[in-house]
């Protein structure tokens, strides 16, 4: 299968330059310049061509953090792996890296294996895992190594949710000086566990029971304190760490005083915390729960820290953490009590949307740097680049063509993710993933898509 994609405008991490990509398979095979003669890079018939006249052609998108068929606050996430990867491709993302978790007991390798049947024969785009390991002993860091082997090369710890997913400081700290053995990365949840759920009793206990007071049980410096510890541990441990859906100014500030040390510090953020805030848990009635996530929304004036910390690359990525629970039936168990409402929300669709039209379009960040955040810099930090996350010879074509021009209303009703409402609800963006290639496929075409349930594989990734 040949295909070019003729007339746009290449953008990648550093470069942009008009240029038409010819695609051999499932490969970039070469960029030339316009109007090349195409006899250079041997037979010049075309299965299909694509016109990108006016578009920029981008690298897919990479999320680096989904919850997709995840079980949490008895009820489990409303996208599984076929809904959410469709959705995902119909926003310009063609990579994910799920979150396969270890429960209290079991091996890893009995996690893994049960995440990659939830994902096998559904996935429409490529996919990894992430493994949540709340339970380590000898037998279990043995198996980090193997994992790390085989592709897996990064572990999320939790200093959140005591009794569920938190470990302590010294199990953390075994499993990074793991890493400086085996070669993988630790994820981090950074958030006092033991501190919030003694506030969260106080809270209950008060009758203060509304959405809002998740928010207001989780304090910023609750999240700095324990991105200070991490930090501090992996730096004891000699090794990176990667604090994940960063949202407080104060735990940037964690960040960008370790990164000012030289330490290999990395964080990524949401889009939620770039566009909502605080405002949205006094919405009337019970809406305030739609926005119940953790870490939670912050005040409003926290967004432009954010943003400055995405520009000056004290934050690396911008990832979801999509992890959506319907209004009806689900964020409903926490009508009475703010603890029972599942933490999570949809995003996975509209992140690149999002982040173009209040990142680039604002000039708040670079044409370059967007396509550095959503897409090439998750690629090296977890070990996929250049095969993914780049526009070059050798490297998948996994592409988007995309309008920046183009306007759309998020709303719940026209978007894919398998949810009833979005928080973004009424938001008009402009900049749209038009046609979307995985592997050279096209998977989404005139706001379809094409592709195919189950088509995505597995990435096996390297080690750092």
């Amino acid at each position: 299968m040949k295909t070019l994609i003729r007339g746009g405008t290449v953008v990648t991490a550093t470069d942009l330059y008009r240029g038409d990509v010819l695609i051999e398979d499932d490969k970039i095979a070469a960029i030339a310049s316009p109007n090349a003669d195409l006899t250079l890079f041997g037979d010049q018939t075309h299965d299909r061509v694509i016109d990108a006249t006016d578009k920029y052609v981008l690298p897919g998108g990479i999320d680096v953090h989904t919850h997709l068929d995840m079980p949490f606050g008895g009820t489990t996430s409303a996208d599984d792996f076929e809904s959410g990867t469709i959705a995902a491709a119909h926003g310009g993302t063609t990579s994910v890296v799920d979150f396969a978790i270890q429960y209290r007991g079991q091996t890893l390798r009995h996690a893994l294996d049960a995440w990659m049947k939830k994902a096998d024969g559904k996935a429409a785009i490529d996919y990894g895992f992430h493994m949540i390991v709340t339970d380590l002993n000898d037998s279990v860091e043995g198996e980090m190594d193997d994992l790390v082997r085989e592709g897996v090369t990064s572990f999320k710890l939790f200093m959140a949710y005591p009794g569920v997913f938190m470990l302590d400081d010294a199990s953390i700290f075994k499993a990074l000086l793991r890493t400086r053995e085996n070669g993988g990365t630790i994820c981090m949840h950074a958030e006092n566990g033991g501190v919030i759920d003694v506030l969260v009793k106080k809270a209950l206990a008060e009758r203060k029971t509304a959405p809002k007071y998740h928010a207001l049980t989780r304090p910023a410096r609750a999240e700095a304190e324990a991105t200070h510890r991490a930090i501090a541990l992996a730096e004891m441990a000699g090794v990176p760490i990667y604090v994940v859906h960063l949202s407080a100014a104060e735990a940037l500030e964690m960040v960008t005083e370790a990164r000012d040390r030289g330490l290999p510090a990395y964080a990524e953020t949401c889009p939620q915390y770039l566009f909502l805030s605080y405002e949205n848990y006094e919405e009337p009635g019970f809406d305030g729960a739609k926005y119940v996530m953790s870490p939670p929304l912050r005040p409003k004036e926290t967004q432009d820290r954010l943003w400055r910390g995405l520009a000056s690359n004290d934050l690396q990525a911008v990832s979801t953490d999509h992890c959506p629970f319907c209004m009806k039936e689900q964020k409903e168990l926490g009508r009475e009590d703010f603890s029972k409402i599942p933490n999570g929300a949809p995003g996975i669709e509209t992140r690149m949307s999002l982040v173009y039209d209040g990142g680039v379009r604002t000039g708040k960040i670079s044409l370059n740097r967007f396509v550095e955040l959503t897409s090439t810099s998750p690629a090296k930090i977890f070990g996929l680049f250049p095969r993914k996350g780049t526009v070059a010879p050798g490297s998948d074509a996994d592409l988007v063509v995309f309008d920046p021009d183009r306007k759309q209303t998020l709303s719940a009703k026209t978007l894919h993710m398998r949810v009833d409402y979005n928080p973004y609800e009424g938001r008009e963006v402009t900049g749209v993933s038009e046609t979307v290639l995985s592997r050279g496929r096209v998977i989404v075409e005139d706001g379809k898509f094409v592709g195919k349930a189950g088509a995505g594989s597995f990435l096996k990734r390297k080690p750092r």
